[in-house]
């Protein structure tokens, strides 16, 4: 069954040009309205409603035999261009053949636009209300900067909700930026570069290729000792010494000189959000510091935030997550992720103890090097664990990811995962 409503009074006004409706400049975001139908899987019967709100495409689906519970998703980052596009949630066979209603957005912005993809995907939740009904339960959850999303939510609007599952998530806001500035100063440091920031306009073409000459004969594959250096620095920066982190970084030691580098307002902020100017590097797992890494960091150039960089509150620049929530939270987390890293996870669990809300939080390690490179059972089986403790009181079972010795021991991930993760050995 499809369903295409039109709402009035809730739907923005919108200019439609040849299939395409405008959101409207500046910039002049778009949603291709051609892209939005979509069919029931195959075996499912559901009402499937798409259009656009508020400048978001969405799309919305509910089962024929539906539980009265809705789940929003919220997708990652999309980059800067100017179409906004949709995606389905990875679990969706999971919700429509349990009853579950889904709805996702594309939100109104692309970029690193936190604070709209929140605003958006809440008044989608306020859109299904008109076009279906009152959810008896609302769930929040959403993938990498949709993790971000939702957990900025979920405390923006703290009974809206009540259950949450960001995977991949930003859960560290801001301190994933500074993990960027620290990569990339750190291997100008170590390679003998001097650095400069915000980092020059030709960094790509004119520096990154000296530095990566400087750190090994074949970087990231083959490092000298500076390389092993920065191997050791980002390993900690990133979560501390765990399984088959050599593999991360050979994966990721390209792609990491990539990102954070272009200006430090990441393109929501009024100025520069990045900051190492009281990092303390260090290479290896001791917290002594040795004299090669106490020369490291009086080498490493020093970055400061500006002062309206960042806001301790709300929904300004990139929002933080203060771990204040007051319903359950399973999160995800690939461990050889070097992108949005482990850190991530402990930094929101450091604060979820500082706020007394650790009961409420359970942490899952999944052993895979790519970001968001879970299997969707791994992410079903998350879901099914976080309504159980939601509707039963049945608080899942979850990984220690802040114990230095039981994240790098041989096995940390193996409870959580599915066999066929490249790169690391069996469980």
């Amino acid at each position: 069954m499809i369903k295409r409503p039109l709402v009035a009074g809730i739907t923005a006004l919108l200019v439609v040009v040849s299939g395409i409706a405008m959101a409207g400049p500046p910039p002049a975001y778009f949603v291709d309205e051609s892209k939005l139908p979509f069919t029931a899987l195959p075996g499912t019967s559901t009402a499937r409603y798409w259009g656009i709100n508020g400048g978001a495409g969405y799309r919305i689906e509910v089962p024929t035999d539906w539980n009265g519970e809705l789940v929003l998703y919220a997708h990652g980052f999309r980059g800067t261009g100017l179409e906004l596009t949709v995606s389905n949630p990875r679990i969706r066979q999971w919700l429509v053949t349990h009853g579950y209603a889904w709805a996702a957005s594309s939100f109104s912005t692309n970029g690193y636009d936190v604070k709209q993809g929140v605003k958006d995907t809440h008044a989608l939740g306020a859109l299904f209300n008109g076009l279906v009904g009152n959810p008896v339960r609302t769930y929040f959850t959403g993938h990498s900067m949709g993790g971000h999303i939702t957990g900025v939510a979920i405390e923006q609007y703290p009974h809206e909700y009540v259950g949450a599952l960001p995977m991949c998530g930003v859960m560290g806001d801001n301190e994933l930026f500074d993990y960027f500035l620290d990569f990339n100063l750190v291997a100008e440091a170590l390679a003998g570069v001097p650095a400069q920031f915000p980092f020059p306009a030709d960094y790509q073409t004119a520096v990154v290729p000296g530095v990566k000459g400087a750190l090994g004969p074949a970087y990231p594959f083959v490092l000298n000792g500076q390389g092993l250096s920065l191997l050791g620095v980002t390993q900690n920066v990133s979560g501390g010494p765990r399984p088959a982190f050599a593999t991360s970084f050979a994966a990721w030691g390209n792609f990491l000189f990539t990102v954070g580098v272009t200006g430090g307002n990441i393109g929501v902020a009024p100025g520069n959000v990045q900051d190492n100017s009281t990092t303390i590097y260090q290479i290896d797992s001791d917290p002594a510091l040795s004299p090669g890494e106490i020369a490291l960091n009086a080498a490493v150039l020093r970055v400061t935030q500006d002062p309206q960089g960042r806001h301790p509150n709300g929904l300004a620049n990139i929002p933080p997550i203060l771990a204040n929530f007051r319903i359950p939270v399973v999160t995800l987390h690939t461990i050889g992720d070097l992108f949005v890293p482990l850190s991530m996870e402990q930094i929101y669990a450091r604060r979820a103890a500082g706020r007394g809300t650790s009961d409420l939080l359970v942490q899952r390690a999944i052993r895979d090097h790519n970001h968001c490179g879970f299997a969707v059972p791994e992410e079903e089986s998350a879901f099914a664990d976080l309504v159980n403790w939601v509707k039963n009181g049945v608080k899942p079972a979850g990984d220690d990811i802040l114990t230095p010795a039981v994240v790098a021991a041989p096995n940390f991930g193996c409870a959580f995962s599915v066999p066929g993760h490249a790169g690391f050995p069996a469980c």
